[in-house]
């Protein structure tokens, strides 16, 4: 299978640029996986699309405000560093900008020296790891110096850090948001359980490798990258029930998703356990745990794309990405929603 297999055309204007004032006001286009049909709503509607016993999964991970500017001590020159993830106590791997200028033993200040840091090792694909320095608590420090690290498709500034938050995010961790659970609002959670529908909460910290590109033509040689999930006993039970009771397991998002399909057995159960994914999954790739899935809609040739292809098919997802370009939703991280059936 090829890189281009999953390439579909986008004009640039269709990126949300900014989130909608009203979460649960975004499209959502419903796709039938096994016939293809497409059919168009309001994303608040999606209780009707859920049945009592059903289980939808959310991740629970809490983004970061994981963007540092700096300033490289030596030269006065500017430096932006990208934590991806906590390695030991205070040593983080990290995406610098630019690369050059971070050589091993470069030290950088951030907020007049509320933050310091010196490159301690270059690693693969050009990544720092970076000990800081401070006093304090690092999360507060982060807080005030911090910027939510938005995708580099995304070029306005976020007027609302919490807009790149969902409203059940508790576990910090992320450099991306799980983007397709922006759209849930805390009422229309509670309508949901109210209908009988179980909420299972995982976690799986993101990392920004979700939007690396795919630069292998044969996207068998992609490597990706991994992330940290933890699955409770609590959502495992919660899963496990709704399986055995014949109800639907409804992923939202992709990185719910991999996370199920990562810890799921052969039959669909899960067990309560964590540690590191790199799950790769593409077409050919037999589901496990999950039924259904509520994403947004992803970039031409990535992972993301592939994942979903994988679970109602190429010809279906790039029929309905063609569909959404020709109806004007929007498209990525601050976009309308697909709920795959």
């Amino acid at each position: 299978m090829k890189k281009s297999d999953f390439y579909y055309d986008l004009p640039k204007e269709l990126i949300a640029q900014d989130p909608l004032e009203d979460r649960s006001g975004s499209r959502l286009m419903v796709l039938d996986k096994n016939t293809g049909a497409i059919s168009h709503h309001i994303f608040r509607d999606i209780i009707d699309f859920l049945n009592p016993g059903d289980c939808l999964v959310i991740n629970d991970t809490k983004v970061i405000p994981a963007r540092l500017h700096g300033i490289k001590e030596e030269t006065g020159a500017h430096i932006e560093v990208l934590l991806l993830k906590r390695r030991e106590g205070d040593i983080w791997e990290t995406l610098v900008k630019p690369g050059r200028k971070a050589k091993k033993g470069t030290r950088i200040d951030f907020g007049d020296g509320l933050l310091k840091c010196e490159v301690v090792d270059v690693i693969e694909d050009g990544n720092r790891l970076i000990h800081f320095e401070y006093d304090g608590i690092f999360e507060e420090i982060l807080d005030r110096l911090g910027e939510m690290p938005l995708p580099p498709y995304i070029t306005h500034k976020l007027k609302d850090q919490n807009r790149y938050q969902t409203v059940y995010a508790k576990y910090e961790g992320s450099a991306a948001a799980p983007t397709a659970g922006l759209h849930f609002t805390p009422e229309l959670l509670q309508a949901i359980e109210d209908k009988g529908v179980r909420i299972a909460r995982i976690t799986l910290h993101v990392g920004l490798g979700t939007f690396r590109p795919v630069k292998a033509e044969n996207i068998e040689d992609h490597q990706m990258h991994s992330e940290y999930y933890q699955v409770t006993s609590e959502a495992a039970d919660l899963i496990n029930k709704t399986r055995q009771e014949g109800g639907r397991i409804i992923a939202v998002g992709t990185t719910s998703t991999r996370t199920l399909e990562t810890v799921a057995d052969e039959n669909g159960f899960v067990k309560p356990c964590g540690g590191w994914t790199q799950i790769f999954i593409y077409p050919g790739y037999k589901f496990k745990c999950i039924d259904a899935l509520i994403t947004n809609f992803h970039l031409p040739e990535s992972t993301l794309i592939m994942l979903v292809s994988a679970l109602a098919g190429r010809e279906n997802i790039l029929n309905a990405y063609n569909t959404a370009v020709a109806e004007k939703y929007r498209f990525f991280s601050f976009g309308d929603a697909m709920f795959i059936k």
